[in-house]
């Protein structure tokens, strides 16, 4: 890995909240961000990061790259959580197999919202249209999860039923339709009106990502533990699995785009991993999967490794090839 990359990323003022907030939990402090201020920031970086990728995405126009990446997001969400699946069922119940593949074939809008960040502290440019590649991959693969866990506990025949009130319940997920709603309102709004908020949706998004990701150091040093105790597998998975995955994201956009800021969201979009939209769906869908396995996996292992040093890792090996 480049060393000045990664010493540039550990310098980044919201990834420093973020190691603040690990290590508030580790000396055991009382440091905490209320919960209704959690939520509201949280709205607000969906908002803007959408908003703004659907003002990029209505200068762009459709084009052969637009489709490719599209494309390439939907096979993502399909392939990775087929093959984590058939990994993780040797040495797991169906139940917490599944809902874990659906976690790492599904994304991480936070991870994806500090990854532009950090492009924008390398001043390098990516396009519009990776926001709603971002939103694509968000319910394919909780479908995928689902039906795979029917499958091997019940048989096909049962899964018919269930799957228009899971595309259903992903679509509507309050995360997925921020996104996409700010996405389409960032699209139709005119140059002249998105300029009038200018300063709500761009001059403090940085501010408020370093107080979002001290709050989600807190919560991530908090699961740390959690999973220690769950054994060395889902350990091992939740620190190799996003990593394969993300290299392979990385080398096939390699094929569709050379646009630098495009080629590391794609890494870290194959790379993450869903603690919020998955653990909504699976407590509904999968009832008996258990979320103090899943959730652990994704937010106390895979986020904060992908935000320490997968961004800087994919992006030096970028860099290398270009």
């Amino acid at each position: 890995m480049n060393l000045e990359a990664l010493i540039e990323n550990v310098t980044n003022p919201a990834l420093l909240f973020f190691l603040l907030g690990i290590i508030a939990v580790q000396i055991k402090s009382d440091l905490q961000i209320p919960e209704n201020s959690s939520k509201f920031i949280s709205i607000y970086l969906l908002l803007s990061i959408g908003f703004k990728g659907g003002q990029e995405l209505s200068h762009s126009g459709m084009s052969i790259e637009i489709v490719s990446s599209m494309g390439l997001g939907l096979l993502l969400a399909t392939i990775i959580p087929l093959a984590s699946f058939f990994i993780l069922k040797r040495k797991l119940s169906i139940a917490n197999a599944g809902a874990i593949a659906a976690s790492y074939g599904s994304v991480s809008a936070v991870t994806f919202v500090t990854a532009t960040s950090f492009l924008e502290f390398e001043a390098v440019s990516f396009n519009g249209h990776m926001i709603a590649v971002m939103a694509l991959m968000e319910a394919p693969a909780i479908i995928v999860g689902v039906l795979l866990i029917n499958y091997f506990k019940r048989g096909i025949s049962e899964n018919d039923s269930k799957v228009s009130k899971l595309l259903w319940h992903s679509v509507t997920n309050g995360s997925v339709l921020l996104i996409v709603g700010s996405l389409v309102i960032g699209f139709l709004v005119s140059a002249e009106h998105a300029e009038g908020i200018r300063p709500f949706t761009t001059d403090i998004f940085k501010g408020f990502l370093a107080v979002f990701l001290l709050d989600m150091g807190i919560t991530s040093g908090r699961q740390l533990s959690t999973i220690m105790r769950k054994g060395l597998y889902p350990f091992l998975f939740s620190i190799l699995m996003p990593f394969v995955n993300g290299l392979i994201a990385l080398f096939i956009s390699f094929q569709i785009t050379d646009v630098t800021g495009n080629q590391l969201l794609f890494a870290i979009l194959g790379g993450s991993a869903s603690y919020i939209a998955v653990p909504a769906a699976m407590k509904q869908a999968v009832p008996d999967a258990n979320p103090s396995l899943y959730l652990p996996m994704a937010l106390g292992i895979t986020f904060p490794l992908n935000v320490m040093i997968g961004i800087p890792f994919y992006y030096s090996i970028i860099m290398a090839v270009n």
